[in-house]
């Protein structure tokens, strides 16, 4: 099926008042909604997180600490009692933000309850809300993730809600922009031959509205998965905010007509209005939530209906405890949870621990393969996928892995 943009759009913009942006008008398109309050919503947010009522005692914090070596960024927290707790961060960015991380967030923990946590996160944020998103939330998050690490005989997710998941099936993410749509799909044959995966997704268009390189490539890359792949593979797109709002759903609808899964940002992720504008026109779910920084900003998205999928990252928005308020008001709305996985260190077995706990789990989530850069044991999982594309997530405490302790002491201390 070969599309025309350029006279799709001049259509399109006749009809929206001159915008190929904005759609001002819906004409008959009916507006999608979840039928849940803004009180409800706010009922779910008010709910504590972390399971206090596992602790018999304070567990106060004496050290936490980044560490660095190379690239490699990690996080430990003490206990006064000797109890530990580590974090592989997210290197990509830690990089970058480590001054913020020693100067702005590590001393609010330093000689606090841990069962405090949460209103240790508030008090965090209050101080530091003008540095709100990714900036402030990546070094919340490597805290906080060290300190529901061994600081309890339980799993992260045992921690922090019911275990639905034991196994999670997963979806192979790969192909980078910038090729032909015949040398990308030679791309995704390769890395999906390595696995038994049932589902992947591919990028279309170009990230935040830049244009996409080469021109008609999403056009021709969309229906030639399909065919590659056959009936029974599930597939998502991620345009990474790429298209305008009209551009989004002509390639919406050829997505319908090849029955995918869902799409992925379609326009910029703070174009809310655009986003919810799409969704209500197209039938194919909608996700996003990966950039999303704000817990009120996905409660207008989720009461609105503008997303049928939420994608909080658990490094981008400041752990665990804030991406399960956000999947808690998705299940009360009907809507899924996937978690968009931070790819550098051990993003995916944090992904695991929250898919786990999740009752309104996507049906396959984000992997983008395992971390060779050190050496770890499981007893409780062999983290190999398995013959239906699926690991079985670690039962030890914390994030249920033994990292090398020669790896750990290669690292020094991080000073801003």
């Amino acid at each position: 099926m070969k599309i025309n943009r350029r006279n799709f759009l001049k259509k399109a913009s006749l009809g929206a008042a001159g915008s190929p942006f904005l759609l001002n008008s819906h004409g008959n398109v009916e507006e999608k909604e979840t039928g849940i309050t803004y009180s409800q919503l706010d009922e779910i947010l008010s709910r504590p997180v972390l399971k206090k009522e596992l602790f018999s005692t304070p567990v106060m914090i004496e050290q936490v600490s980044l560490l660095r070596y190379g690239d490699s960024i990690l996080c430990k927290v003490v206990s006064r009692d000797g109890a530990e707790g580590i974090c592989v961060s997210n290197d990509l960015y830690m990089t970058s933000l480590y001054p913020i991380f020693v100067k702005r967030v590590q001393p609010f923990f330093i000689g606090k309850d841990a069962v405090q946590l949460e209103e240790i996160m508030r008090d965090v944020y209050l101080h530091n809300y003008k540095l709100q998103g990714l900036a402030l939330w990546l070094p919340v998050a490597t805290v906080e993730l060290a300190m529901l690490g061994k600081i309890a005989d339980k799993s992260m997710g045992e921690l922090i809600g019911d275990i639905h998941q034991p196994s999670i099936p997963l979806y192979l993410a790969n192909n980078n922009r910038g090729r032909s749509a015949e040398e990308s799909i030679a791309r995704i044959q390769e890395h999906v031959g390595e696995w038994p995966f049932k589902a992947l997704k591919f990028k279309v268009a170009g990230r935040m509205h830049e244009g996409e390189f080469p021109t008609g490539r999403s056009e021709r890359l969309i229906p030639l998965v399909r065919e590659t792949f056959g009936d029974e593979m599930t597939l998502y797109t991620d345009a990474n905010g790429g298209y305008s709002g009209v551009e989004a759903i002509e390639i919406g609808k050829l997505m319908e007509e090849y029955n995918y899964g869902y799409f992925e940002e379609p326009v910029p992720f703070d174009w809310y209005e655009e986003t919810k504008q799409v969704a209500d026109t197209l039938e194919i779910p909608v996700a996003g939530g990966e950039q999303e920084p704000s817990l009120h900003n996905f409660r207008w998205l989720i009461k609105n209906n503008a997303l049928q999928v939420v994608q909080p990252d658990q490094f981008y928005f400041g752990g665990m405890i804030p991406s399960v308020k956000v999947a808690r008001m998705a299940d009360a709305a009907g809507i899924q949870c996937t978690p968009h996985m931070s790819g550098p260190g051990l993003g995916y077995l944090y992904m695991m621990h929250f898919v786990s706990i999740l009752p309104n789990a996507a049906l396959f989530h984000e992997f983008k393969g395992f971390n060779q850069r050190f050496e770890m044991e499981c007893p409780t999982s062999s983290l190999t996928i398995d013959e239906n594309g699926a690991i079985k997530v670690p039962t030890g405490p914390g994030l249920g892995v033994i990292i090398d302790p020669d790896f750990i002491e290669m690292h020094e201390i991080v000073k801003a």
